[in-house]
């Protein structure tokens, strides 16, 4: 034997047994997130010969080593492209949600049928897969979103700090912070990036135009955006390692993208359940054998207090070979039909009896023939898989037993993937790709049945105010005003169903979170306990009260600020008008004068714009007795009562600081002439307050009580209606607050209140109110349940669109006694002063 074959044989003895003893630590140990130590046979740097000498003995090459070798695509680039494997490349969309299960029976339908759409426009070309993830968030992370931040004010620290504790007490009645979220994941098969990315983007756009129609908010998911997911996915502690990513690192470090989302390590040494890091997971396939489904069975699934993760894979079949296959079993069953025909005839019995098997399968298969030739229907491959995770093995079976129970209730079977578990670990996360070759063919109508949409949840961070816990998911619901299209709000209910109670909450929110001011129309006296604690101004307008407000004052940025006496003119007529207008309202030229006036009455303030300067109601009085004409002799006269007479209340300059943050009008003692005349001028107040925010990019909150009463004459709500229609500019937000729906659509003003208001609250209707809501609105038989006979603090919000059933229960403390109106309960003023 020569020398050199030799020294060949004992390189390749010592080759194996490096090989044998890296094998056995690999089945010790679990995969670890990092690269393996021990070098892989086709790293050896013996010669080709041995290498493939060494891949044949132990077929090891394709296996993976580590935990980044298990993740099963190449690259994931900064648009969100990832190349899967092979050709395969996919891109994900994340969607929200929207209240299908509450919804009216026609909306459902319709919802339903456009859904069924949405499947039907992948081709067999597209992977799809839907993920509906359950996980638990950071509680840290909540508890810190939530918290009122103190103002270093002796006066009001004392009450964020209580504020904040009843949030913290709140979140703690709820689900512990699970969140669900959505996703669906498309792939197509391309020679390159480049043939990829034209083909994905247009998809993309069809997919998101299709949620459009649903009225489903989506949007797509960029390179960083997706590996938070995977990593979410990947880190199922509620955000306790956190995600820690910039593409520049990358290029500094030498680690790819896998490294970033990788758990600690993987082990799949036990053939039923798996470990990933420090939690423990199960992965099953949902077995459907059940010949009718429903379409609550996802949502059963989702509303499992675990972590649970819900799989999809669809692919579509070609229509014209579904048909083909299909027509091919038809003539397999009538060949058995024939030979069970063949049979009894010999048998000497009916050829009519057949196997009820046979009987059902020709019939199903006729259908399902039928529906795929004249309805709108494809032929789907579904694979449902089911990951659950959990800390603990007896908390993981648990969650298991839990989700066999849904599968079971709805007829189907729960089956554990014996010896696949890291292949339905890896088919769970939102790559696109399925390792669990485990299909049912089932049409379209069958696959839209699990249909993705449950309960919409409301919770926002930044500014965002408490309105109460979701009544079905538990969550808490914060929500932001001031990012919807129009902030405008209305609070219904019937008294002591709590919408008082609840606007004077948000009411303190809003002053405790934000730097915005807050200006209140109180017309029965019941806010002064919660502005005087929190330091505001109470105004009262009465006869015999010392406090005045000049309906005359105007500031330069007044109105449209162009030409603040255009608007200030139109308050003056409205003001007459109520005065002196009668049934028919004002002649026309009774308005030119009064027009003419309050021009004329301004020039000594514009040409040295000073406080004394300012004009009231006695200067356009004696202004307008100054015409010539007949009219304004009768108009002069009219104004006299306001101007010398009892009622001149509104004939003063304003003596009182409106400059405070927290402002409240109490017009409870002005009397029926005068209150009219109050709330119009208030109004005005208002209109002035919000023209001088709007320079400072400050918003106003405008919240009035009784919001029937402005409905009642015609002046004042055509001024209340530009509220909702033109605050929204000026960064105004106002909310109104009334009490019987009937009262509140007598005014004809009411439909475009409705139309500008994106914030509802409703709490407990009376029973014809109810019927009013549910058409003016667009609510369903079962969510009407939520404000019939409800008990406080429980009803319904509406925000832009999305009806949610919420209850409120309030502890009882310092901050309820400043909310509360209930008799006995409300502080008195002498007590507050005290």
């Amino acid at each position: 034997m020569s020398k050199t074959v030799k020294n060949q044989r004992q390189q390749l003895g010592r080759n194996i047994q490096a090989v044998k003893a890296s094998q056995k630590e690999l089945r010790k140990e679990p995969r670890s997130n990092n690269r393996p130590v021990v070098q892989k046979p086709s790293e050896s740097k013996s010669g080709g010969f041995f290498d493939s000498l060494i891949k044949k003995i132990f077929g090891r090459s394709d296996k993976p080593n580590s935990v980044q070798d298990s993740i099963p695509y190449k690259h994931l680039y900064r648009d969100g492209i990832c190349h899967a494997q092979g050709r395969l490349y996919t891109k994900t969309i994340a969607f929200g949600d929207i209240t299908y299960h509450l919804a009216q029976n026609e909306e459902k339908t319709q919802i339903f049928e456009n859904y069924c759409d949405f499947l039907n426009y992948f081709d067999s070309t597209v992977k799809v897969q839907l993920s509906a993830i359950n996980r638990y968030s950071d509680t840290y992370e909540i508890l810190n979103a939530i918290q009122i931040p103190t103002h270093g004010d002796e006066r009001i620290d004392p009450l964020c700090t209580e504020y904040s504790g009843i949030l913290e007490g709140q979140h703690s009645k709820g689900n512990n912070g699970k969140v669900r979220t959505k996703y669906v994941t498309f792939g197509i098969e391309a020679d390159s990036l480049k043939a990829a990315k034209m083909r994905l983007e247009r998809i993309e756009a069809d997919i998101l135009n299709n949620f459009k129609v649903l009225g489903v908010p989506a949007w797509a998911l960029g390179g960083e955006e997706r590996l938070e997911l995977l990593h979410g996915q990947f880190h199922p502690d509620g955000g306790k390692d956190k995600f820690r990513f910039d593409w520049k690192d990358l290029v500094l470090s030498g680690l790819s993208t896998k490294d970033c989302i990788a758990p600690t390590s993987l082990d799949f040494r036990d053939s039923r359940i798996f470990r990933m890091g420090t939690h423990f997971g199960a992965v099953s396939h949902l077995q459907i054998i059940a010949p009718e489904l429903n379409d609550r069975m996802l949502a059963d699934f989702l509303d499992l207090d675990c972590a649970l993760t819900v799989t999809l894979h669809i692919q579509s079949i070609d229509q014209a070979e579904a048909i083909k296959r299909i027509k091919g079993k038809l003539s397999d069953i009538e060949k058995m039909k024939i030979e069970e025909q063949m049979k009894a005839n010999k048998s000497g019995y009916d050829m009519d009896i057949l196997p009820p098997d046979l009987v059902t399968y020709s019939t199903e298969a006729k259908t399902l023939l039928e529906d795929l030739q004249s309805r709108n229907e494809r032929m789907f491959l579904v694979s449902v898989i089911i990951l659950n995770t959990a800390k603990s093995k007896a908390k993981l079976e648990n969650d298991v037993f839990a989700a066999s129970g849904i599968a079971q209730k709805h007829n189907c079977a729960l089956k554990r993937l014996d010896n696949l578990q890291e292949q339905g670990l890896m088919s769970s996360l939102a790559f696109g790709v399925n390792q669990i070759e485990i299909q049912r063919g089932l049409t379209t109508s069958s696959t839209a049945i699990f249909v993705p949409f449950t309960t919409c949840e409301l919770f926002q961070t930044g500014e965002a105010l408490y309105y109460g816990l979701n009544a079905l998911s538990n969550n808490l619901i914060m929500a932001n005003r001031k990012r919807l299209r129009n902030p405008n709000a209305i609070f219904l209910g019937t008294p002591g169903s709590g919408k008082s109670f609840a606007a004077k909450r948000e009411i303190l929110n809003v002053f405790l979170l934000t730097k915005d001011d807050i200006l209140i129309s109180d017309p029965e006296g019941e806010y002064y306990p919660l502005v005087s604690r929190l330091g505001g101004q109470v105004i009262k307008l009465s006869p015999t009260s010392s406090h005045y407000i000049n309906p005359l004052d105007i500031t330069e940025d007044y109105g449209d600020g162009d030409d603040p006496l255009t608007l200030k003119s139109d308050f003056i007529l409205s003001f007459c008008e109520l005065i002196i207008g009668g049934k028919d309202g004002l002649s026309p030229t009774e308005k030119t004068i009064i027009d003419r006036c309050v021009r004329r009455v301004y020039d000594g303030y514009f040409q040295n714009p000073c406080p004394e300067n300012m004009p009231v109601l006695g200067d356009l009085h004696s202004l307008i007795r100054k015409q010539t004409e007949s009219e304004a002799q009768q108009i002069a006269a009219a104004l006299e009562l306001y101007v010398t007479g009892s009622l001149s209340v509104f004939n003063n300059r304003t003596n009182i600081d409106l400059k405070n943050r927290l402002v409240c009008f109490d017009i409870k003692e002005l009397g029926k002439q005068l209150k009219k005349l109050g709330m119009l001028v208030l109004q005005d107040s208002v209109w002035n307050r919000v023209s001088s925010n709007r320079g400072t990019n400050k918003s106003t909150w405008f919240y009035i009580d009784e919001l029937h009463l402005l409905l009642k004459e015609e002046q004042t709500a055509a001024y209340t209606v530009e509220f909702w229609k033109r605050f929204r500019k000026w960064s105004g937000i106002p909310s109104g607050i009334t009490q019987n729906v009937k009262d509140f659509l007598l005014s004809h003003e009411c439909q475009n209140i409705f139309e500008n208001s994106d914030f509802i609250i409703l709490l407990n209707q009376a029973a014809g109110d109810r019927q009013i809501l549910a058409k003016e609105l667009g609510i369903s038989p079962h969510q009407l349940s939520y404000v019939t006979h409800a008990a406080e603090g429980e009803g319904l919000l509406i925000y832009n669109g999305m009806i949610i059933p919420f209850r409120d229960n309030f502890p009882k403390g310092p901050i309820y006694d400043l909310l509360t109106t209930k008799p006995g309960e409300v502080l008195s003023e002498v007590m507050q002063n005290a």
